[in-house]
């Protein structure tokens, strides 16, 4: 057991922080049942020990349980006939249940209460304590007992302040001691036991939640107990106490076996799937605060089936055990799971994780370590035996003991060369002196200038005198420059060697390297992007692409993450588990095979950002000691709102990577994410990822067609639903955006030493994302390549090692970025390989500044800039930058502090060597002029004439650190007629406001405007005077300058910028030129701002030119105003803030000055570009000086000057991009003259093109080389020149092979015209090549080429064989447009054709399906149109319709086919006429209502009518009702009522248009034809119920006299009509010859029984009711017997009819007939008739009268019907 940790017991906060009064009360009342019932839960005797013992082992071999490791904690077998107690938060001694079903026995002790009455005494505190003994109480050990398991004292209570025992010695050693804290919980068991009642249950979380209460103020893992002893009497009590209780307890331990037996077989029952659950915390790890040099040790319990699987995580990164021997110790004991950490410390300080998961799930529970330490501590480690030794941190410097130390290095470690998977080693002995023993030094290692630490990979060692680091697996990533720093105090050296790392032997032969630096980027919940380096290696065959594999951290299974191989260096990798880290690597392939894997990267856990970077930044607040933990309620039924800021972040062929910001309105719970898209221009969305939603703001779609564009959004999901989508993307082209560089240029080796050659080249042109570079040599003639390097190198220069001497090499380079390897560039030069004089550069350090240089040129060498360009530095900028960085970040050299300012040689070595860039470039241009060059003689002659300059002035500090200052000044107004050929700076000391004697800072003149002065007092006052020197000797000092203190600058913005001047100078624009600070800050420098003012302005008027920050270091400034004296000052920027500003400029006035001159291009008839200046106003001392960018040219490789007098000419060897930019030429010794011009990317293309065209004289074309197919089938190539002479010339050439006129060919040039032309008859195969006309005119030439392959050939030919069947074919009959259709006004369809070439035996024939169309009239061929007219076309016109043109010339066919898309065109136009035609809507009431109509030409039903009524669409009923009556549309609406009022549409829809007719039916319209309706249904219904005859009477009776004639017919009206009979018009009433019957209202009779000629006459039958009238006439003609023979002839049978009766019926007759109709009818009799027919014209069912509202007529008048009647002829019947 843990005591409590001491500082605890010496604050009386402690037990009032951790302590609550319910808590105290519930406490005390549990000790007090404790105590009572301690006699029947102690044991003691050897008796009862041997009992349980034997227990023990019965269940042990019942359960195959180990019960003996279960609740032992490392101690000894106690003896048997000791006694022990355990009393409150002590542990629950129970002697029954001491095996691992313990558990099981505590969670069943209430419903074992019921079984024994012994057990009685104390079930209810058993129920109370059970929880507390399962959750965390320290156990008695059935007969194993921890030796260290102390007794607490009886007279121990739990009081507001606890009674502790005396500090010790003994007990503060054991402060430091293993926690050995273990919690009796068995989640097995939990599985296993059944029965457990709610209420049980219930008691159990009340017991936990005691509990965890209670643990609360236990900072340990466990509970301080103290050992007292006990009298043997009290032992012997307790022991009669143990033996009561002993037969009980062997009774409850029979009746728990059978209760767990039983519940065994229950559980074998079940299905394993329903035992399966996931992972859960029983009891969580606790966070913990502890002191330095303690351990601290996690514990938790998990719970789940199958049995999770616990991975302990710090800051999220799984903790290696291995890794950190002795460090960390993980342990699983029975369901209990531990993390101990042994002697913390501040690095241990951290959020520790223990993630379970089995195959139901994961579940994580956090604590976190905080580690204090007291203030003013000193480790303990640094106390040796009597002496004294610390760090020099701590306030003792080595200043007491030696003024410096000396460091060296021996034994050192060269240029190392080693293979991937070998173990290196890099040693170098280091000799210190003076040797100090108190004060070790610091030993650092840097790889790349990188700093390494410790890890599986790097091991380092320092012995005392030699330091080594050992790489123990190396691969490519090692490769680099490793430096070794020595670190005592304020001092420092340090050594370098490169290291260099080559591929492992592959293990397929022709594999290609591996890859390497895998590293994971933008990780996320569920995402991460992978990205790697190509290898320098591809085994001879191109690399296809490469392998991802992933791996989850703790396992070693290895998943590949894509199935086919990717080229683009980085890949999203998506499906990650939440939580879970993982590692990855990946494989490159190519056609031979797959390579070696990389090295893993570093873990990388699937977490939000947001969580990952609060995890980092644990703790980030001092500890306050309390850790709060506090949970959300999460906000239910919140439906996510759509995520913001959507935006594709990368695109690739391969895939798109899209992210985007979750939503504001998401409530408190997670969100998911789904992913749509679709095509760019359509709004057809398609989910991408359907199955799994996202949780991560990133997401890589993948599977999208090359080249297409896309649109993405993104929804937003959670358990109340899916939001609304986001904004979609813009429109976004699957392809890859980073383009493969292009080559590097320029490659040139320079030797080095004897095994080994500098290479440097030319960046690649337009490069994004550039890796690096990889260089590879070759032997001379061998043909084989060989890489320099395995890890790509920034900048443009490297060092090639591991040659061989006196062997040619040649080298290549090419560039890497993540789209892959640019092709190589050109090899270079052979060179030899040798050392150069002076050895050369080791290990990239420059030959002139081996050493560390003083004063301004003091720089110490970046290690990084071996592989950038390390050659001699020259410009003051790079200088003081260098010095500047190194002097601000590092710690100072000791080669720094040696000597005195003015003592070191070599410092004035490196000086010497160094001269003015400017300078250099003046003397290197100079020297291209002839030697005869009268201005150089003159120089020499004039030598007398010139004189000292004068004073240097605006003397101020650029920078300023401890011991250094920077300085810089003016050029004096006066050169004394010649250049100024270098500065002496003096200094003197200022004590007290009074200065001391000056001295000197150099020896040697500095050439430039500012110098650093080393060795100088921190903060002491100086002042400063300088003196500038040329050719006559030293000018006159400057004044002094004003005080400066020497002190470190700490402010974060940068220095002013210094050396400002101005150029160029116009009457509205000048160039300002400008360095850059010294100082930068504490950030680098992030542009320049350049402010101006009028020089008579005041201080306020400062104003700035430009709003951005510049990044160049000169601006062109333009708009000022002429004539007017301005003043310049630069400002430097960067992340602090603005810095303050340089001195002001000297003032200039803006005006072009007579004679300026500008530069000119000039392009010569050979095609060189050049630029040429030329100045009147030189002086003898005068020189033209060429820059670029306001940067000295010094590369002559691009450009040649040539100076010579007042004119000089900068020619371009070979203009290209490398070469824009702004090229101005100052000439020196003069009053500013200078000037610039600007090629830019257009100015270039328009130079060259004007080169080329001087160089190479052309042949202007109007047209370039052409072909054309004529009528005939021939193939026509040709071309025109614009011009031609009388002596040009062409030659034909076919496939390289010249071709001459002849039968095939036919050639001709036109010079006048300049046409050059060539005919083919016909092309054949054979003639499937390269045309080429080549034409010369003198010097001038030009040639053009037609490329006539593949499909272009072919579609040639098969065109030109058209044609020439085309040609045939119209020698004869033939179509000149083919059949085609329209549609005519009167919506007809008319097939139409064109012919020609006609003659009077040509024939047409039409056919529609194979089947000839008969047509009634010849063709005429008029206009030479043939057409044949379809009226009212419909469906059952589809089909194809040919027609065929011949005579004796030949024939021609053309068909159309009028089926499926065709057919629906031509309906489609078709109803778009006939919708056309449509008349306006009318309207027309009927007895049913009012009817809407309109008439067409006529209808189909492909013609889509639809009806609108008030904007709404009509609903179809049996009262509203549309339909096509013939050519009538109509919509009728049957009992009409207001609501039908409104505005009434016909829409017409054609199958792409509608349209719309349209008729007002409301008001007066509506009145009228309401009103109309009514009418009419009035006189509907009298129609219908008037009196009528319905049929039966003939209109003539023929009789033969004396027979009997019976007629009869039926009436009907209501109400039923009045019947009388009319005779000649004259009243007919019935006697006893004619007998009249009306019978059942109905059925009317007119019977004679023997008629007479006298019965002859017109009958009329008059029906009349109130409805109306109606009369029928029937005639009779009674005929003697005279004229029987005549008429016997024409006598017609009428079947059904007696011999004797004839019974005729007639048709109705209305009483509207006119008079004359009844007379011409009269006329019509004739009298010797057998039958007489009449006929009416009834009116077709389908006609409609129609009515027009303006027209004011009788509509109520009755159309009298006529009837179609027969007429009847009686024969005599013998």
């Amino acid at each position: 057991m843990m005591s409590l940790p001491f500082y605890q017991r010496h604050h009386d906060h402690y037990d009032r922080a951790y302590r609550h009064k319910a808590l105290q009360s519930t406490v005390s009342q549990y000790q007090k049942e404790s105590k009572s019932k301690s006699a029947v839960y102690a044991q003691g005797s050897a008796a009862y020990a041997r009992g349980s013992a034997a227990y023990r082992h019965a269940s042990a071999a019942d359960f195959s349980l180990d019960s003996s490791a279960a609740y032992s904690h490392g101690s000894s077998a106690h003896n048997l006939e000791s006694a022990a107690y355990s009393y409150g938060s002590t542990a629950y001694d129970h002697a029954a249940v001491q095996s691992k079903r313990s558990a099981a026995y505590s969670l069943e002790s209430e419903a074992l209460s019921k079984s024994s009455a012994a057990y009685s005494h104390g079930s209810e505190s058993i129920n109370k304590l059970a929880a507390a003994y399962r959750l965390g109480s320290e156990t008695y050990g059935l007969g194993l007992k921890d030796s260290n398991l102390m007794i607490e004292d009886q007279s121990y209570k739990m009081s507001p302040k606890a009674k502790r025992a005396k500090q010790t010695l003994v007990s503060e050693d054991k402060e430091n001691e293993a926690v050995d804290y273990s919690v009796p919980i068995f989640t097995g068991r939990e599985v296993n036991i059944s029965g457990i009642t709610d209420t049980e249950e219930e008691r159990i979380k009340e017991s936990a939640a005691y509990v965890a209460k209670r643990n609360l103020f236990a900072t340990g893992e466990g509970v301080s107990v103290s050992k007292v002893a006990k009298s043997v009497s009290e032992e012997e009590h307790h022991e009669k106490k143990s033996r009561k209780v002993a037969i009980r307890e062997s009774a409850e331990r029979v009746a728990l076996k059978k209760t767990l037996e039983d519940t065994q077989a229950f559980h074998k029952k079940l299905n394993q799937d329903k035992l399966l659950h996931p992972p859960e915390f029983v009891i969580k790890p606790r966070s913990h605060t502890i002191w330095e040099k303690q351990n601290v040790k996690f514990h938790c319990t998990v719970a789940g089936w199958p049995a999770p699987r616990v991975t302990w995580y710090k800051n999220n990164v799984p903790i290696d055990v291995q890794a950190h021997p002795g460090k960390y110790t993980i342990e699983n004991r029975y369901g209990l799971h531990s993390l101990e950490i042994s002697t913390c410390d501040f690095d241990d300080i951290a959020q520790y994780r223990a993630s379970a998961m089995n195959v139901k799930g994961e579940i994580s529970a956090y604590a976190s370590l905080v580690v204090k330490r007291y203030k003013g501590e000193i480790d303990a480690s640094y106390l040796h035996a009597g002496t004294f030794s610390m760090p020099l941190s701590l306030g003792v410097t080595p200043h007491g003991f030696a003024s410096r130390f000396e460091i060296k290095f021996v034994d050192k470690f060269e240029v190392t060369f080693g293979r991937e998977g070998e173990t290196m080693s890099l040693g170098c002995t280091v000799v210190i002196s003076p040797d100090i023993k108190r004060f070790k030094p610091d030993i650092e290692w840097y790889r790349n200038g990188v700093l390494i630490t410790p890890s599986k990979w790097v091991q380092m060692h320092w012995s005392g005198e030699r330091a080594s680091l050992t790489l123990t697996h190396a691969n490519k990533e090692d490769e680099g420059l490793y430096t070794l720093r020595v670190v005592m105090g304020e001092y420092y050296e340090e050594y370098s060697g490169y290291v260099f790392v080559r591929d492992a032997d592959a293990e397929i032969p022709g594999a290609p390297g591996a890859p390497l630096d895998v590293q994971c980027l933008d990780a996320n919940k569920d995402y991460v992007i992978v990205s790697w380096k190509q290898p320098a290696v591809d085994g001879g065959n191109p690399i296809l692409g490469y392998f991802i594999d992933r791996c989850e951290v703790g396992t070693t299974h290895w998943t590949q993450c894509n199935e086919t191989p990717v080229k683009f260096a980085r890949f999203p990798v998506t499906g990650l588990i939440e939580g879970r880290s993982y590692i990855f690597r990946v494989r490159a392939v190519n056609k031979a095979g797959v390579s070696l894997p990389s090295r893993v990267s570093e873990p990388v856990a699937a977490l939000d950002p947001a969580d990952r970077a609060r995890l980092r930044s644990h703790p980030s607040a001092p500890w306050t000691g309390q850790i709060i933990v506090t949970e959300e309620e999460p906000a239910e039924g919140v439906v996510p709102g759509p995520p913001t800021d959507l935006q594709v972040i990368e695109a690739t062929k391969n895939y798109v990577v899209l992210s985007w910001k979750p939503p504001g309105q998401r409530g408190h719970e997670g969100i998911m994410y789904f992913v749509e898209k679709c095509i760019a221009g359509t709004e057809d969305w398609q989910r991408v990822n359907t199955e799994i939603p996202v949780k991560s703001p990133r997401f890589a779609v993948f599977d999208l067609s090359e080249g297409k564009s896309y649109c993405f959004r993104v929804r937003c999901c959670n358990s109340a639903g899916i939001g609304e989508p986001s904004e979609a993307t813009e429109a976004t082209v699957v392809d890859d955006k980073l383009d493969i560089p292009k080559p590097p240029g320029r490659i040139m080796p320079t030797r080095n030493t004897d095994t080994s050659v500098v290479v440097t080249w030319t960046e690649s042109p337009d490069a994004k994302e550039l890796v690096g570079y990889y260089i590879e040599s070759s032997v001379v003639g061998s043909g084989h390549w060989e890489p320099c390097n395995n890890n790509p190198v920034k900048g443009t220069r490297f060092i090639c090692h591991g040659l061989v001497n006196g062997e040619k090499y040649i080298f290549r380079v090419r560039a890497v970025n993540a789209a892959g390897l640019s092709e190589f560039s050109q090899d270079s030069e052979p060179i030899e390989v040798q050392a150069a004089i002076g050895g050369g550069l080791l290990h990239g350090v420059c030959p002139e500044l081996s050493g560390k240089a003083d004063g301004l040129t003091d720089c110490t060498t970046s290690w990084e800039g071996m592989h950038e360009s390390s050659q001699p530095i020259f410009d003051t900028d790079a200088l003081l930058k260098c010095n500047a960085k190194f002097n601000r970040d590092l710690l100072p050299s000791s080669s720094d502090k040696l000597g005195s300012t003015g003592d070191n040689n070599l410092r004035e070595m490196v000086k010497d060597a160094i001269t003015s860039a400017p300078q250099k470039v003046v003397a290197k241009q100079a020297s291209k002029s002839r030697p005869g060059d009268p201005l150089a003689m003159e120089k020499v002659k004039k030598k007398k004439d010139i004189a000292a300059p004068s004073p240097p002035y605006d003397i101020t500090v650029l920078e300023s650190v401890r011991d250094s200052m920077v300085l810089g000044w003016k050029q004096p107004k006066a050169t004394g007629g010649t250049e100024i050929t270098g500065y002496y700076v003096n200094y003197r000391e200022v004590i007290g406001g009074v200065p001391g004697k000056w001295m000197e800072a150099n020896i040697k003149a500095v050439s430039e405007r500012a110098y650093r002065i080393e060795n100088l007092k921190e903060n002491m006052v100086y002042q400063f005077q300088v003196a500038a020197a040329n050719l006559a000797g030293v000018g006159t000092p400057s004044l002094p300058s004003k005080p400066f203190k020497c002190e470190e600058w700490t402010i974060a913005v940068p220095g002013p910028p210094h050396d400002v001047t101005y150029t160029e100078v116009r009457k509205d624009s000048l160039v300002l030129l400008w360095k850059e600070p010294v100082y930068t800050g504490r950030s680098p420098i992030a542009g320049y701002y350049v402010d101006m003012k009028e020089t008579e302005a005041n201080e306020e008027h400062w104003r700035s030119v430009n709003e951005k920050p510049l990044q160049k270091k000169f601006l062109k400034i333009a708009g000022l105003t002429e004539g007017v004296s301005y003043v310049f000052r630069v400002r430097a920027t960067n992340q602090a803030g603005v810095g303050r500003p340089s001195d002001t400029t000297d003032p200039v006035v803006a005006e072009t000055r007579p004679g300026t001159k500008e530069v000119v291009v000039n392009v010569d008839d050979d095609g060189v570009i050049s630029l040429n200046f030329e100045c009147d106003q030189m002086s003898p001392n005068s020189k033209f000086v060429w820059s670029k960018n306001y940067e000295p040219i010094e590369d002559d490789s691009r450009l040649d000057i040539d100076s010579k007098g007042g004119k000089s000419k900068a020619v371009f060897k070979d203009l290209g991009e490398d070469d824009l930019g702004i090229y101005s030429c100052v000439v020196t010794d003069t009053d500013g003259v200078s000037s610039g011009y600007t090629i830019d990317e257009e100015e270039m293309k328009r130079l060259l093109a004007l080169s080329h065209e001087h160089k190479f004289p052309t042949i202007p074309l109007a047209s370039e080389l052409a072909v054309e197919i004529l009528e005939k089938g021939e193939v026509r190539f040709w071309l025109q020149a614009e011009k031609l002479s009388g002596n040009a010339k062409a030659n034909f050439v076919f496939n390289d092979k010249e071709i001459f006129n002849g039968e095939k060919y036919k050639m001709k040039v036109d010079q006048h015209t300049g046409l050059v032309e060539m005919i083919m008859d016909k092309l054949e195969d054979k003639d499937e090549g390269t045309y080429t006309f080549q034409l010369q005119d003198g010097k001038a030439t030009n040639q053009s080429s037609l490329v006539l392959i593949g499909d272009v050939f072919k579609k040639l030919r098969d065109e030109a064989e058209f044609q020439r069947k085309e040609w045939h074919r119209k020698q004869g009959p033939h179509f000149v447009e083919q059949l085609g259709w329209e549609v005519t006004d009167e919506c007809n369809v008319m097939l139409k054709c064109k012919v020609a070439n006609i003659k009077k035996e040509t024939h047409i024939v039409w056919y529609k399906d194979d089947r000839e169309i008969m047509v009634d009239e010849e063709h005429d061929f008029k206009d030479g149109v043939c057409t044949l007219l379809i009226s009212e076309f419909s469906k059952k016109d589809t089909g194809i319709y040919e027609v065929i043109l011949k005579d004796d010339r030949g024939k021609d066919i053309s068909e159309l086919k009028l089926t499926d898309k065709a057919f629906a065109d031509l309906m489609n136009e078709v109803c778009r006429r006939i919708a056309l035609s449509a008349t306006d809507l009318k309207i027309q009431s009927t007895a049913e209502g009012i009817r809407l109509y309109s008439f067409v030409t006529y209808y189909v039903e492909d013609l889509r009518v639809g009806w609108v009524h008030n904007d709404t669409q009509i609903r179809f009923t049996d009262r509203v009702k549309t339909g096509v009556t013939g050519e009538q549309i109509w919509l009728q609406i049957n009992e009409p009522t207001p609501q039908d009022k409104g505005k009434y549409t016909m829409e017409l829809f054609d199958g792409k248009t509608g349209h719309k007719k349209t008729v007002d039916l409301s008001g007066q319209a509506f009145d009228e034809a309401f009103a109309e309706f009514q009418r009419l249904k009035q006189a509907a219904i009298a129609e219908k119920n008037r009196a009528r005859v319905l049929g039966g009477l003939p209109d003539v009776v023929t009789i033969q006299e004396g027979k009997a004639l019976n007629l009869s017919c039926t009436v009907w009206g209501d109400p039923t009509p009045e019947v009388s009979w009319l005779k000649n018009e004259k009243s007919f009433v019935s006697d006893a010859n004619c007998i009249l019957r009306f019978e059942s209202g109905k059925n009317v009779s007119f019977t004679i029984s023997a008629v007479s000629t006298l019965d002859s006459g017109k009958y009329s039958l008059v029906v009349k009711n109130k409805y109306g009238t109606e009369t029928s006439d029937v005639t009779v003609i009674v005929i003697t017997v005279s004229g029987q023979t005549d008429a016997a002839k024409h006598v017609v049978s009428i079947s059904g009819q007696s011999q004797n009766n004839i019974t005729v019926s007639k048709k109705k007759k209305a009483t509207t007939m006119s008079k004359p109709q009844q007379e011409e009818e009269k006329k019509d009799i004739k009298p010797y008739v057998d039958e007489i027919i009449a006929t009416e014209e009834t009116p077709d069912s389908k006609e409609i009268p129609r009515v027009e509202k303006e027209k004011n007529t009788k509509s109520n008048q009755q159309t009298a019907k006529k009837t179609h009647g027969k007429a009847a002829a009686a024969r005599t019947v013998p």
